[in-house]
């Protein structure tokens, strides 16, 4: 897998990332038992890997409350809980990975309905807009939908990607398959 990046004066090249494919695999087989109650969820774009996992259900009082707003409250102070008790080997599991993979490792927990990301990569994009694109930002803008056209930008993202989920997932399935045969072609080289 490769990363475009500005090389200077000559203009862009390719620049080789490690591929992450067996990222899941490897977080699984590293992650310590009785952290999460099964596998975590493993998302890994060019920038970042993020780790999210099932922690342990509630017991006692706060497992039967029918408060849902006591419940939620619970639910948040077992996934800080986890945060905290956790924390520096989750630093140490994320310094290997990113030596690994060459990406930035987050966390997260989810724990009913529930979750809570820790300390997410933030990373810059530069696009072209025209006006009618624009006018679109600065209207979310004007409206206190979002602060700035970089807060609008990425909620319309967002939005778009929670209502396009299964023709994204199609995309992505249909682009792995022409990895593959491309992997499978002739080598120029």
């Amino acid at each position: 897998m490769g990363r475009s990046g500005w090389k200077g004066r000559g203009g862009w090249q390719q620049a080789d990332i490690p591929s992450a494919d067996d990222a899941a695999a490897w977080f699984g087989g590293r992650l310590p038992d009785g952290w999460f109650t099964g596998d975590p969820e493993v998302t890994v774009d060019r920038e970042e890997i993020v780790i999210v996992g099932e922690l342990q259900p509630l017991t006692g009082d706060h497992a039967d409350t029918a408060d849902a707003a006591a419940r939620a409250a619970a639910e948040d102070g077992r996934i800080s809980r986890f945060r905290e008790e956790t924390r520096d080997e989750r630093i140490e599991i994320a310094r290997q990975a990113e030596h690994r993979y060459q990406r930035k490792v987050a966390w997260g927990a989810r724990l009913g309905g529930t979750r809570h990301l820790f300390t997410t990569h933030s990373a810059p994009v530069m696009t072209r807009l025209r006006q009618p694109e624009r006018l679109v930002l600065d209207t979310l803008v004007d409206a206190g939908v979002a602060r700035s056209r970089s807060e609008a930008l990425a909620w319309a993202v967002r939005l778009v990607g929670e209502h396009a989920d299964a023709w994204l997932a199609e995309l992505r399935e249909a682009m792995t398959k022409v990895d593959d045969l491309r992997s499978q072609g002739p080598d120029l080289s």
